[in-house]
């Protein structure tokens, strides 16, 4: 059985950064995400699924190509069609890439309730498994790059 894999996208505004897109979820903030289809790339899959959940395609994408976070965690193997039992785990990888859009956009809703630009002002706590790494990631990566264009 293939490992589980999910791509994505953090979507940000202004130079230097203003602010970052969330989708809302019931109990939750998360990116535009989704798992990678077979013979998708990880970034075919991040674009695809970034269409999908907000209407924003790879046009008015300026994708800086130097950064990835990518983050593995356990989950149920019963949830992909591996094991019988909850307790069998999967080893998936997330990866988020990073694009900036000119001016916050309004999304198209299609699965989630809701979004929002929130601004970017680190250290960042909203969401701590996965969205407070990913954003304390991209702080080191603007301080290591400042000055270099995405």
């Amino acid at each position: 059985m293939k490992q589980p894999r999910s791509c994505g996208f953090l979507i940000v505004t202004g130079e230097p950064i203003e602010s970052f897109l969330l989708m809302e979820h019931k109990d939750r903030w998360d990116l535009p995400k989704g798992h990678v289809d077979p013979g998708e790339s990880d970034l075919e899959c991040a674009l695809r699924e970034l269409e999908e959940e907000t209407g924003f395609d790879q046009q008015g994408l300026q994708i800086d190509h130097r950064f990835c976070y990518e983050q593995r965690y356990h989950v149920s193997g019963k949830r992909y069609g591996h094991g019988k039992r909850k307790s069998e785990q999967l080893e998936k990888t997330l990866r988020i890439f990073l694009a900036a859009i000119a001016e916050p956009l309004e999304p198209k809703i299609t699965e989630h309730i809701g979004f929002r630009w929130f601004a970017w002002k680190p250290p960042h706590r909203i969401q701590e498994r996965t969205i407070d790494p990913l954003l304390a990631q991209l702080e080191i990566h603007l301080k290591t790059n400042s000055g270099a264009k995405p």
